[in-house]
């Protein structure tokens, strides 16, 4: 069992449901989700465009990142999943990638441009590696897609809310919740939620509908704002915050 499905178990004999930040590893987040910057990501909004370009700027690389999970891993076993777009894997070496991520620490995978059916030949090399391959599915997603998906999907299904990039705002929660138990017909493994999800209370209102909550322009926006010196205490508090609203009225505790 990977350190995704275990967490989700974990959880869910708690009665809680996952919350799974974009970059902030700390303060009660259950999964992390580290962006690969890459020059041109067609599902993220300006904020994380933004920062994919400081990070380009900067001279981040996979080989990089993949060097800062292994030390991540030295002082957490929280849950870590990269989010790649494809060419930056392709270019790197598809059976390379999955054995040199698996290596440093990393448990799973989501390329928002590799639908299921495009994934031929990097799939099965990642589950051989063991590492989980995270399909999405959206509100236009057919019924055919829905099941193909739940077969394929490891660790968790990541639902994306809204038909839009990343930090455009959900005003339908409603039908999140009728398109969440859709999905669940087919598969047992955990549906997560991401894009539009800002607020505490936007958290609170998904948790009620999906196993997980997925933030990411939220909090990449904490970051760049402000000072820079104060940004870890900003991201602490809001984390927390986020993850008090998914437990409704039991007490946040962080380990």
């Amino acid at each position: 069992m990977s350190r995704i499905q275990s967490t989700f178990q974990r959880l869910a004999a708690r009665g809680e449901k996952a919350l799974i930040a974009y970059i902030m590893a700390d303060a009660g987040a259950d999964v992390i989700e580290l962006g690969v910057p890459f020059s041109d990501p067609i599902a993220d909004g300006p904020v994380i465009q933004q920062a994919a370009e400081r990070a380009l700027r900067s001279g981040t690389s996979l080989k990089k990142i993949l060097a800062t999970v292994r030390s991540l891993r030295t002082k957490t076993q929280v849950p870590l999943v990269f989010m790649a777009y494809y060419n930056s894997i392709f270019h790197y070496g598809e059976a390379v990638f999955c054995r040199d991520a698996v290596a440093a620490g990393v448990d799973g995978l989501i390329v928002p441009d590799m639908p299921p059916d495009e994934a031929g030949t990097l799939r099965p090399l990642a589950e051989k590696a063991g590492l989980d391959v995270i399909f999405l599915l959206a509100p236009t997603s057919t019924a055919k897609r829905q099941a193909t998906v739940a077969r394929l999907s490891r660790g968790f299904i990541y639902y994306v809310s809204l038909t839009g990039i990343t930090g455009a705002k959900l005003t339908d929660k409603a039908d999140v919740g009728k398109k969440v138990r859709e999905i669940r017909r087919y598969t047992k493994t955990p549906v997560a939620v991401g894009f539009g999800i800002a607020t505490p209370d936007d958290a609170r209102q998904m948790a009620q509908a999906a196993d997980g909550v997925i933030v990411g322009s939220a909090l990449v926006k904490v970051i760049a704002e402000g000072d820079h010196g104060s940004a870890a205490a900003r991201l602490s508090a809001f984390t927390r915050s986020l993850k008090a609203a998914t437990l409704g009225n039991r007490e946040l505790t962080v380990v």
